[in-house]
Order: structure tokens, then C-alpha cells, then sequence
């Protein structure tokens, strides 16, 4: 396998821990969902979405794939719950169903306003991609993503940033705590995958996987310290997926568990 790396690591005051072809572009899959969660963030605390408004599973957005609501008999959920269901299982059709209330120009708006020059959501999560769709989810390079991360929790912590607000990126931070997939560069973290909200050690994050990509963006932090990570993986599709791009993941969560110090054990669910 002809593994393709990059991945960057930041500080709080910005300066880089760990870069490796971090300025590449690359495709991301799911992790452009983010902006998708920042802009409905951004209009439920400023009062243009209301959180309980009911949206509807429509099967014209339908998408399989990850995600919870296409097993579920509930037909309508509050629109603070669609996001939560992306944030936590990265749904792909309740990721359809919010960008079809919120629009793409208004995500794309929010990655510009986040300072990305290379980093998008591009489409919808289709299941098939045809010859007039647009051939990637996401794309975008781990120096952008990981500046990006950065920004939202130092918003979410009262520190002013362009981009997001700090009641939007306080929500955005709610959400993506109740991830489920610490597969990637937050396996050697040691943390419970189905309840690491508090603990003296936290996360959040962000990932994407597709038959040729694994990508990871986040946030870990102990107390007032917190590196901003972004790591992306991808190779030829037709490769058979084995090891490769999981190692150089969980190389990369070894590095940051070793830069907070303390190990923590998980706690029973």
C-alpha cells in the first residue's frame, strides 16, 4: 500500500509540536462535517435556527453509511438532535437533512471565515458517486484543521477568535465530546469510547473514514494545556486496507498522551 501522510499538531499559542506534509491537500471524508456543525451552531445561538424545530428524515437526502437514523422508527427529530447524531456517530443522513435546512454556501462561508483556504465540505454524503457529482465529500490540510480545532476551544473557553463565536463553539465542543470513534489518533488515549465527557483527561474530535481515507481532528487537554491535532490518511482504493493507515494514527496519539503526561484509566459504562 502507497500510504499518502500528513498530520499537524499545535500549541495553545499556535506554534507546531509535530508537522508532516501538513499544508497537502487532501480528501477528508467526513471531518468537513465540522464546518456543517459550526454553522449550526453559529445560527441556533444567534437565534436563526430554533433547536427544537422538527426536521424530517426525508428519503430525497437519504444516505447510508455511518449513523444512527436510518435504524431508527422515528420519521422526525429536533434539529439540536440531528447535530448532536452527526456529532457523536458522524450520521450521514442527518448530516443531508441539516446542510439541505442550512444550505452548502453558508458551511463553505463558515470554513472561509475559519481562515481555510484549502479546507471545505464540498457536497452532500452521497452513496454513489457519479461523473456530475462533485468526487469528494471533504478535503483540506492538517495545518488548516488542526488551527481550525485550536480556534473553536479557545472560543469555547471565552477567548475571542474570528470565525466563531463563543457561545457557537461552546455547543460545537458539547456536541463532538460525545464522539464514539477513538479508532484513530485517539485510541492510545485510553478513554472510554461511550462516555469521556469529564475525566481528568478530555477530548473531542471529528473523524472521517472512507475505502481510501482515515482522518482525525480534534482537541486533547488536561486542565488549562490542550494541543489541536489534524492527521489524514489516504491511498489508492483499490488497495487492500491492512495496517498502514492506522500505525502512523496511533503513533500520533501515543505523542500527544506522552505530551499531557499523566496516563488515565478508563472509567466503567
Amino acid at each position: 500500500m502507497a500510504l499518502h501522510w500528513s498530520c499537524c499538531v499545535v500549541r495553545e499559542d499556535a506554534s507546531t509540536m509535530v508537522e508532516d506534509e501538513a499544508d497537502v491537500v487532501r480528501s477528508t471524508a467526513s471531518v468537513g462535517k465540522l464546518f456543517l456543525l459550526c454553522e449550526a451552531a453559529e445560527q441556533l445561538t444567534d437565534g436563526r435556527l430554533d433547536p427544537q424545530t422538527l426536521l424530517i428524515k426525508d428519503p430525497a437526502v437519504a444516505a447510508t453509511g455511518s449513523g444512527l437514523w436510518q435504524y431508527l422508527a422515528q420519521e422526525s427529530l429536533p434539529l439540536i438532535d440531528v447535530c448532536i447524531l452527526i456529532a457523536s456517530v458522524s450520521d450521514n443522513w442527518a448530516t443531508n437533512v441539516l446542510l439541505d435546512r442550512i444550505g452548502l454556501p453558508s458551511v463553505q462561508a463558515r470554513a472561509i471565515a475559519l481562515d481555510c483556504d484549502h479546507s471545505r465540505l464540498h457536497d452532500y454524503v452521497r452513496d454513489h458517486r457519479g461523473h456530475g457529482d462533485v468526487p469528494l465529500l471533504s478535503s483540506g490540510t492538517a495545518r488548516e484543521l488542526a488551527l481550525v480545532a485550536r480556534r473553536i476551544h479557545l472560543a469555547a473557553a471565552g477567548i475571542t477568535v474570528d470565525g466563531i463565536s463563543r457561545p457557537a463553539a461552546a455547543l460545537v465542543v458539547q456536541w463532538l465530546r460525545t464522539g464514539v470513534d477513538l479508532s484513530l489518533v485517539a485510541m492510545p488515549l485510553r478513554l472510554d469510547p461511550l462516555e469521556h465527557v469529564d475525566g481528568p483527561r478530555l477530548l473531542w474530535n471529528k473523524t472521517g473514514s472512507d475505502v481510501d481515507v482515515r482522518a482525525d481532528v480534534g482537541v486533547v487537554w488536561q486542565g488549562d494545556r490542550f494541543l489541536a491535532y489534524a492527521a489524514i490518511a489516504t491511498w489508492d482504493p483499490d488497495d487492500e486496507v491492512l495496517d498502514e493507515p492506522f500505525a502512523p494514527m496511533h503513533a500520533l496519539g501515543h505523542t500527544l498522551r506522552q505530551a499531557q503526561g499523566t496516563d488515565v484509566t478508563p472509567r466503567e459504562s
